[in-house]
């Protein structure tokens, strides 16, 4: 492979697999050596040092059924992700509508306010309190406020509580991202990159169900006035899709067994606890792990943490020190780093700005779309509502095999994660441009 994707690359050392009593291969620790790849001084050398243990214990079990199921669970946080500002892409127009007089720019802004809040509020949350609270509420959250939604006498009402279910849709990306990497061996962490294909079945998912109920249940684009009773297809839409979420957290919450993570346990000073993980992790793939509270020790001792007999301050394990970890990387010296040569100033220039246009385009790319295609229609003489949504259908079949595309690609040699950008930006600047000439 060309480039990893993952935080750290791996060493396996020479398989001599030995089998317990039950028939269970038994892990080693010690067969295992993820080789790290962040700076030393870049966060507290005793948490460090024990993470590295975590993770050869992790690679040691290797990829099995828990990641596996957990590649789908955390891919339904994924889904929801782009199914909810898609969403109010799709209801847009009949929603102005029937609600005339609105400002539609204002919906995505109480979503987008939303989304901030809960990608701020979860992922740092995530350290105090866990990821498990954070996994097993979002959806709650995101189920309730729709379904809420969906009653909404004006559009004010309607752009609250697109607010309050967005806090709930923002922390499922990094809190999900963060459990499956978590729990992965380092050699399939490139399955965060697969992970985006839930992405696009959320679009998929949306434009599908959004054709039927829209096309038919909705006042014509060009009425004047338009009663409720005539226009219940973007509520029928956003009951469904509110409905949806409640089904899926609760196969999160009741059906999958999920195992606090290893790492923030550790961070916290439960040790034993994040053993004990580590081996349901591996009970759960038919493996057993001979990783022991002893093993955090040592490496902490090597990493130069006091005894804490002698009362001297080891690993803080505190609230505020597991929040201090994650927003660590933030310090000014580590970006001071990003400019410190003339061609690491123009790279990281460049990914700046890239990601900037990308998060100006992709949100207002799903907020108007379907306007956009009605507008387009129009011109070619058919600006229905049900041609519509059936583009919109098309365009999200069409995005499906790009995740599984992307995630090929940038491992393979020459190419990489900078050549698969590189690629799919120009094709996607060459179909935008064709798409934006006007007629003659």
């Amino acid at each position: 492979m060309s480039e990893k994707n993952d935080e750290y690359a791996t060493n396996l050392a020479g398989s001599n697999e030995k089998h317990d009593n039950n028939g269970k291969t038994v892990s080693h620790v010690e067969d295992s050596h993820t080789v790290d790849l962040i700076p030393e001084d870049s966060i507290d050398p005793v948490y460090h040092a024990k993470a590295n243990v975590l993770n050869d214990a992790i690679q040691s079990i290797g990829m099995g059924k828990y990641q596996w199921h957990l590649f789908i669970v955390t891919g339904m946080g994924w889904f929801a992700d782009n199914l909810w500002p898609v969403v109010t892409g799709i209801i847009l127009p009949p929603v102005l509508t029937e609600f005339p007089g609105s400002k539609g720019p204002y919906l995505k802004l109480a979503q987008n306010i939303g989304l901030l809040v809960g990608a701020f509020f979860w992922g740092l949350g995530s350290d105090v309190w866990g990821r498990r609270v954070s996994f097993n509420i979002t959806l709650l959250i995101v189920g309730v406020f729709a379904i809420a939604a969906g009653g909404s006498n004006n559009f004010t009402t309607l752009s609250a509580m697109a607010a309050v279910w967005s806090i709930g849709v923002g922390g499922n990306l990094p809190v999900d991202s963060a459990i499956f990497l978590e729990a992965c061996p380092a050699t399939h962490q490139y399955l965060l990159t697969v992970l985006s294909i839930w992405w696009a079945f959320g679009q998929l998912i949306g434009a599908l169900v959004a054709w039927p109920l829209i096309a038919n249940f909705s006042c014509p684009t060009t009425s004047t006035s338009c009663a409720r009773k005539d226009n219940m297809g973007w509520r029928y839409f956003v009951f469904t899709m509110g409905g949806l979420m409640l089904l899926l957290w609760g196969i999160r919450f009741f059906v999958f067994k999920l195992n606090e993570s290893p790492k923030y346990l550790m961070g916290r000073g439960r040790d034993e606890q994040a053993v004990e993980n580590v081996h349901r992790i591996a009970d759960y793939n038919g493996r057993t792990s001979d990783l022991s509270v002893e093993d955090l020790k040592k490496a902490a001792s090597k990493a130069g943490a006091k005894d804490i007999i002698t009362g001297e301050p080891g690993l803080d394990t505190s609230a505020k020190a597991a929040v201090l970890r994650t927003v660590e990387e933030f310090r000014l010296d580590h970006v001071r780093a990003l400019f410190a040569t003339k061609k690491l100033a123009y790279s990281s220039t460049l990914l700046i700005i890239i990601w900037a246009l990308i998060g100006l385009a992709f949100p207002l790319y799903n907020a108007f779309i379907t306007v956009f295609f009605t507008l387009r229609g129009t011109d070619f003489g058919d600006g229905s509502i049900d041609r519509t949504y059936r583009d919109l259908v098309i365009l999200s079949v069409i995005g499906v095999p790009g995740a599984i595309i992307g995630g090929f690609m940038v491992d393979l040699p020459y190419l990489g994660r900078k050549g698969t950008l590189s690629l799919a930006t120009s094709k996607a600047v060459y179909f935008i441009s064709i798409g934006s000439v006007p007629d003659s």
